[in-house]
């Protein structure tokens, strides 16, 4: 998808402009690519929540996901051109329906205890998430008025984690019986499959940024479709970017830690039925938490720039309080000296603590992760550009992500990873707010897909 000019404005009844709910409004597109993700990477989350994909012996998992992260790694930087070329379609639909086949490798794994189609169903769901995640996060932040991002983020954050919090119930409910270590039973991964295709049929309802329109009447883009070697050359073009460069720390990160406390706090520490609970809600802490930042990162100050110094603040004073109660929770244990499993019934309040931190680790994600995408919105303001941008954080998320699995399965010990984990995000916030300072503009008519790409040296006048 290329573009000629600016935004186009597209003549419209002001009343029916003014309607959140008509088809082809931000509020509703946002909302449906929302539910996309709640069907797919929601069930996916709430799977490799429970820690080894839901199985007593966490190698098949570490290794389906080192495949899936690495292939990620990739086609999450390729997804955004690819994006660009095929549309939200033929994108979406690709890359949800690999998600279908991941579940079902570990429904095959119960039975017969072969990795080798676990792995590669988790390279296939990388290359299919590649896409998915670059088309999401151009829509997310492409679709909306430059000057509520933050609100629809939140809005997407909050739909998309419910479909942790509704696949955590999954392996609750099914297993809840069976308070002994065990691997989930068949119900539960048929429970997910299900709703990953009803995901992919719902792909089919999202519309190109050009048939969506904003409450001004602006359209997100005057769309020609792009082709390959356009997109090869812009997608080279962004490891010389230096605000891509300035997001790498936190790109690796924001699923770098996943690793730890998927299978090193709540597998290591919690029972079967008790890591379904536990998951329920560490997604419903993700919904609070981008809500939560996402209304500072909008409505805290009338400057823009200034919103965005107090959102990253914000992150890393609550990021380094959350670490630090890891740090004061992993001195208790050890791969060699492990504690007894905990159980939400019978552990009364030896669950407690462990349980308040596996919440607030999900809190956290939200946060540091709607921040990232927030700043990358601010970046600029059309879809083809956004896609890309979107599609090289997820591409090194995903390569740190493929290290973190192996990390776990090289036997690294937790209080190692917990360090590395805790460093890594806390690199990440300066240089972030160097990208805020130096490219965050207060006047969004500095932003690339707009007027012309913001000068880092110069400022913008206040923006309302």
């Amino acid at each position: 998808m290329g573009f000629d000019g600016d935004e186009e404005t597209a003549p419209q009844n002001p009343k029916y402009l003014k309607s959140k709910f008509r088809y082809n409004s931000p509020f509703v597109q946002v909302s449906l690519i929302g539910l996309v993700c709640f069907c797919c990477p929601g069930m996916f989350n709430a799977l490799s929540g429970m820690g080894g994909g839901g199985q007593v012996d966490h190698t098949a998992a570490n290794n389906a996901n080192t495949a899936l992260y690495t292939t990620f790694a990739v086609f999450g930087v390729l997804g955004g051109g690819i994006y660009n070329i095929l549309g939200p379609h033929l994108t979406l639909a690709a890359g949800c329906s690999t998600y279908i086949l991941y579940a079902g490798s570990f429904l095959y794994y119960n039975h017969y205890k072969h990795q080798a189609f676990a792995i590669v169903a988790g390279a296939l769901l990388g290359v299919g998430a590649g896409l998915l995640w670059a088309g999401q996060g151009a829509i997310m932040t492409s679709y909306p008025p430059a000057h509520r991002k933050g609100v629809y983020i939140s809005l997407f954050w909050s739909i998309f984690n419910m479909g942790g919090v509704i696949g955590g119930l999954i392996p609750f409910v099914t297993n809840f019986n069976r308070s002994e270590a065990a691997s989930v039973n068949d119900g539960t991964y048929i429970g997910f499959m299900v709703f990953m295709a009803a995901g992919t049929a719902l792909s089919f309802a999202i519309l190109p940024p050009s048939k969506v329109i904003r409450e001004d009447g602006t359209r997100c883009t005057h769309i020609q479709y792009s082709n390959v070697s356009t997109e090869a050359v812009e997608i080279v073009k962004l490891f010389l970017n230096w605000k891509m460069l300035l997001i790498v720390p936190a790109a690796w990160s924001s699923n770098f830690f996943y690793t730890y406390q998927f299978n090193n706090v709540n597998a290591t520490l919690f029972n079967l039925r008790t890591r379904g609970f536990n998951n329920v809600f560490y997604w419903g802490a993700q919904m609070l938490g981008s809500v939560s930042i996402g209304y500072l990162m909008d409505f805290s100050f009338e400057s823009r720039r200034k919103r965005g110094i107090a959102g990253v603040c914000v992150v890393a004073l609550l990021g380094t309080a959350i670490w630090g109660g890891g740090l004061a929770n992993q001195r208790r244990y050890s791969i060699n000296d492990p504690l007894p499993p905990l159980d939400f019934k019978d552990s009364g309040r030896d669950f407690a603590g462990p349980f308040v931190l596996y919440f607030s680790y999900g809190l956290l994600d939200a946060m540091f992760q709607s921040m990232v995408y927030w700043v990358i919105g601010a970046l600029a303001d059309d879809s083809e550009i956004l896609s890309r941008y979107v599609g090289f954080y997820k591409g090194v998320q995903s390569a740190g992500a493929a290290a973190a699995w192996q990390v776990d399965t090289q036997k690294v010990s937790y209080m190692t990873q917990l360090i590395v984990n805790w460093s890594l995000t806390t690199i990440s916030y300066p240089l972030l707010l160097i990208l805020v300072l130096l490219a965050v503009k207060d006047n969004h008519k500095n932003e690339e897909g707009t007027a012309k790409e913001a000068d880092p040296t110069s400022a913008g006048s206040a923006y309302t």
